[in-house]
């Protein structure tokens, strides 16, 4: 189905050749009721015949290819509005052999001009069902992607929650016989946590001070679990509260510190956090101190950061937006976060 702007633009496009043909058939001395008439019933078949075409270019679409197939449709349209218009005229102006002889004099040039116009007709059809059917494939390929993006983001998220789970339950059950206070008030924590995990979706935008009240949620079950070894200093500018970030991007990073802050050093640990805005981005930074002998800080690049950097280039399409680096005993996350302007 054509849009209403199409059809008004082609019922317009009728009716300035039947003027213009009317117009040149005025200046050759027919009658103007009769260029009229023949202006009117030449375009009108005109105009029947594209339609026509456009109806069968909605169920076949020949090739680039198949140009000969379109010339050759186009030339035997042509030939049918012209035998068409010929048996018209012999009947409406039975009794003007004049005109009569004037319209078999100049069927060849009207042959010609209904080809033409029958031709350019088809070509726009075809154009315009190749162009709409180019336009429906890049949006159905448009959609696949966007679902399978969604999918595997989905995908990052519930990989990285049954690790953080597995974890918190074996602590509750040692906490349990020793400690039912603690195991209790753990319980509480995680459902909290897990709640509130529920109710976001991996594309959904949230404030940073949201993302930190989450983040708080997760790092009081990992102090109940490790205890006073486990420390956290959070230093956030008052600018970038209310910047933009993917919700529950924090956690899985903390996650990645505080297991390899924690697993490769002795005494207290110390995970750092701080956001600051810089460049219309939102400058996240995630700091846990390594022992250099235990030669093992460079697993800490492994699925937890591999998955959110994987998750920053499905929503952003950047491959920069997550680095790491060590300084003297300090392994640092580095994350970007691009806001809207």
């Amino acid at each position: 189905m054509y849009p209403l702007r199409i059809i008004l633009a082609y019922l317009g496009w009728a009716l300035l050749w039947i003027a213009v043909q009317t117009v040149l058939l005025w200046s050759v001395e027919v009658p103007l009721e009769t260029a009229i008439m023949d202006a009117f019933m030449m375009n009108a078949l005109l105009v029947s015949g594209g339609y026509a075409m456009g109806t069968g270019l909605r169920f076949y679409q020949p090739s680039v290819k198949q140009g000969a197939f379109l010339l050759g449709w186009s030339l035997g349209l042509a030939g049918i509005i012209m035998l068409l218009f010929n048996f018209i005229t012999g009947k409406v102006f039975s009794g003007d052999a004049a005109y009569l002889a004037f319209v078999d004099a100049t069927l060849p040039v009207r042959m010609i001009f209904g080809w033409l116009i029958i031709l350019l007709m088809l070509l726009l059809n075809w154009m315009w069902f190749y162009i709409r059917e180019r336009q429906q494939d890049e949006g159905r390929k448009a959609t696949a992607e966007k679902m399978a993006r969604e999918a595997e983001l989905h995908s990052l998220r519930q990989q990285l929650q049954p690790h953080f789970l597995f974890n918190s339950l074996n602590s509750i059950s040692a906490l349990v016989g020793a400690r039912p206070e603690q195991a209790r008030k753990m319980i509480q924590q995680l459902s909290d946590f897990l709640r509130g995990t529920l109710r976001k979706d991996d594309q959904q935008q949230v404030s940073l001070a949201d993302e930190l009240q989450h983040l708080e949620l997760y790092l009081e079950i990992e102090k109940v679990r490790f205890g006073h070894r486990l420390q956290t200093a959070i230093e956030v500018q008052n600018e970038t509260m209310n910047m933009r970030l993917p919700a529950l991007l924090l956690q899985p990073v903390v996650e990645n510190a505080i297991k390899f802050g924690l697993y490769d050093t002795i005494g207290d640990t110390v995970i750092r956090v701080k956001a600051t805005a810089q460049d219309h981005h939102l400058q996240l930074q995630i700091q846990n101190p390594y022992d250099p002998a235990t030669a093992r800080p460079q697993l800490g690049t492994g699925f937890g950061l591999s998955s959110v950097q994987r998750r920053l280039y499905l929503l952003y399409a950047r491959h920069d937006l997550l680095q790491t680096q060590q300084e003297e005993n300090q392994f640092i996350t580095s994350i970007k976060i691009p806001q809207k302007r």
